[in-house]
């Protein structure tokens, strides 16, 4: 970390063995295998898997992604739809939950996610965006926070004593019904299952790091994960036959600093050894700490979790960590380490979570950085039971024929490919609806493209 760095572009790496040779480079080990087989030649990735009360046909997966494009009411757009359809169309067997709906209005990202309440009685990714609420204007945050986190509010401008913004006892079991009630909506509109989100610094995940938090939801493990763990087992009493996921960021680390320059964490030194965050090294919270997040992956699938979709940090205070990317987001900051490293990161702390005996199908994330490479990776970590399933976020925005073509023909499309340009984070950060403008040519048509391509500028210049 420290002075700005010029990473070699994956779109550069012409083969397999340049990719491979750059991992060396980096000091990382990530299978790559050379040939793709398509589900014909017995592809591992065409195998099927069986999860919950079902069988999933294949091992790719669709993440959940907000489009921040449904109605002032929660319920879909066109857009949203059109997005939807092309995750259907993807190829993919599993489709974790579609799409990330709040569970109350006040729980909303911005005032165009959509809702899983009773007015639009559909259900998808469960969630309530805690300290990044902004449900009434786009720019403008109403936080509900579980604890005053000193880095996190100084980085946001949150005030330190403002403790009307912390959700009291009382509250949580009253938002504990509006889950359980959305999980009812989801069912009765005929979901297979719902994805209760614990990640991104999103309500659920910031309550695992809730140790200075008093009372019943915070202070040892059981307490920060409590909310969480309530959650699940209501619903898996009230509704057995529905399924139940949890996305949850495995792992954090320190905030960084938004800049134009190389990213740097903020300042910690005062706050050692590290109470600030989940999976976590207490001494060195720049590294990550697995005993906790282990522990409650297995308290998750004691309590009837079916599967667990893994990923990690939040894309509002350390991006490069949860979207390896070499371009950054408009309010991020130049990555701090090749994004390879990133990638590799996630893909390893999955192997470590499925070596340490856990009995439930895993959901990898980070893939999209490898761009061409995606399949090629996909492929070996399956084959090597690494992970269950390889989840696509970014890369479905721009190609959501992507799993399907490597199942069919055994190569990609070039042109489709995503390059982490971030515009589909840079938008939406801003008010812009989210789409993938550089690659889609639906968004290319949009009026949005051309203010964020003058967004783009202000923030250059």
């Amino acid at each position: 970390m420290g002075e700005n760095q010029t990473y070699p572009k994956v779109a550069q790496l012409r083969s397999v063995d340049q990719l491979r040779q750059r991992l060396n480079q980096l000091g990382i080990q990530l299978p790559v295998d050379e040939e793709l087989l398509t589900s014909e030649a017995e592809s591992p990735l065409a195998d099927s898997l069986h999860v919950g009360g079902f069988e999933v046909g294949n091992r790719w997966c669709v993440h959940p992604m907000e489009g921040w494009d449904a109605n002032r009411d929660g319920s879909p757009t066109e857009l949203t739809l059109r997005r939807w359809r092309r995750f259907g169309l993807s190829g993919a067997k599993l489709i974790w939950g579609g799409e990330a709906a709040a569970v109350h209005p006040g729980g909303r990202a911005n005032p165009n996610q959509t809702l899983a309440t009773e007015e639009n009685r559909f259900g998808l990714q469960l969630t309530h965006s805690g300290r990044f609420c902004k449900p009434n204007e786009k720019t403008q945050a109403e936080p509900r926070i579980a604890y005053h986190h000193p880095l996190l509010d100084k980085k946001f401008g949150i005030d330190p004593r403002d403790d009307s913004i912390v959700w009291t006892d009382g509250e949580l079991e009253e938002l504990i019904d509006s889950y359980v009630a959305a999980a009812h909506i989801a069912l009765e509109c005929g979901y297979q299952f719902v994805d209760v989100k614990a990640c991104h610094g999103y309500l659920l995940h910031e309550f695992l790091s809730a140790r200075t938090r008093p009372g019943r939801f915070g202070g040892d493990l059981d307490g920060r994960s409590r909310l969480l763990l309530d959650i699940v087992r209501r619903i898996r009493k009230e509704l057995p036959e529905l399924t139940v996921g949890v996305r949850l960021s495995v792992f954090d680390t320190v905030p960084f600093r938004t800049s134009r320059e190389t990213g740097q964490p903020m300042d910690f030194s005062e706050f050692l050894p590290y109470e600030l965050g989940f999976g976590v090294a207490r001494s060195n919270p720049l590294d990550y700490d697995l005993s906790e997040p282990l522990i409650l992956i297995r308290q998750l699938v004691a309590s009837g979790v079916a599967a667990i979709n893994l990923s990690c940090g939040s894309p509002y205070y350390n991006p490069h960590i949860q979207r390896p990317a070499i371009f950054p987001p408009g309010d991020g900051y130049r990555p701090p380490e090749d994004p390879l490293v990133g990638v590799w990161r996630q893909i390893e702390v999955v192997r470590q979570c499925k070596a340490a005996a856990v009995n439930v199908p895993l959901v990898g994330s980070g893939y999209s950085y490898l761009q061409d490479y995606v399949p090629h990776v996909a492929q070996a970590v399956v084959r090597q039971g690494w992970v269950d399933f390889v989840g696509l976020g970014r890369m479905v925005l721009s190609y959501p024929e992507l799993p399907n073509d490597v199942l069919t023909k055994g190569k990609l499309q070039r042109k489709l490919v995503c390059r982490t340009f971030s515009d589909c984070t840079t938008a939406p950060r801003n008010g812009i609806v989210s789409g993938c403008y550089p690659l889609d040519s639906y968004y290319k048509r949009l009026p949005e493209r051309q203010k964020l391509v003058e967004l783009k500028g202000q923030l250059r210049s």
